[in-house]
């Protein structure tokens, strides 16, 4: 712990606002690591659980959605299967609603992380300028020290390299961190949208388009109550001609 204090003394008062982006960065990303880690473990299960359920009954699929509302891949599948026999252009614009809520809330600590990656750099050239001015104004360059003043111009101007290079090992962590999260991000786009095209297809294939073929089909029957008795045949025709 002393040498942690020790360093971070060496590098001056700049040091602080580095150290907070350093935590910030590093509980944006254990934040972000334990979201990731709960949905890609599960998402996949999810999503087979309530395609083959939507196969043989919506509400099953619903209740199963539900189930997985902390995920955001089961609060995806849930907005159209809520619905009351939606159109299927009401079944994609609830899709596509559904999904631009979960994509923002996937980019949580994105803002963050940017800011430290624009900012820890220019912090730490800030520390060093301002130890390099504090150690110039220190020396005396007409004073005859010789080499003990050489020997600490030297140290003061390392010590205030510190602050940039502790700004750069912030920024490079979370240029790291926020590029995977990109990545992660670009990958769950692409799988929501094959799970909601799979879900819509699965829709109009096996309620929609038979609900509306039933509807046809009972709009082109006859109207009456009770379809005309057929005549009873003549007697006089009746024979071998007419059996």
């Amino acid at each position: 712990m002393t040498t942690v204090y020790d360093f971070l003394a060496k590098g001056g008062p700049v040091m602080v606002p580095i150290l907070g982006c350093s935590v910030l960065t590093i509980s944006t990303a254990f934040e972000r690591t334990w979201f990731w880690l709960r949905l890609l473990q599960r998402e996949g299960q999810i999503v087979n659980e309530v395609l083959d359920a939507a196969r043989r009954d919506l509400t099953e699929a619903a209740a199963i959605a539900s189930q997985a509302r902390d995920l955001p891949i089961g609060r995806f599948l849930l907005a159209p299967l809520r619905l009351r026999n939606p159109s299927p252009e009401t079944f994609r614009l609830a899709l596509e609603n559904a999904g631009d809520k979960e994509f923002v809330r996937m980019r949580r600590g994105d803002k963050i992380l940017e800011t430290v990656v624009a900012v820890a750099p220019l912090l730490g050239l800030l520390g060093t300028v301002t130890g390099l001015i504090a150690t110039f104004e220190n020396l005396n360059i007409g004073g005859g020290g010789g080499a003990d003043q050489a020997t600490q111009a030297a140290a003061g101007i390392g010590e205030a390299l510190i602050t940039t290079a502790a700004g750069m090992v912030v920024a490079i962590l979370a240029l790291l961190v926020f590029r995977i999260m990109v990545s992660l991000q670009g990958q769950q786009m692409d799988y929501f949208s094959e799970a909601g095209n799979e879900l819509e297809l699965i829709y109009r294939q096996y309620w929609y388009e038979p609900a509306l073929m039933a509807d046809a089909m009972l709009e082109d029957r006859p109207k009456g109550n009770i379809p005309p008795a057929p005549s009873p045949k003549p007697e006089a025709l009746a024979g071998d001609r007419y059996p």
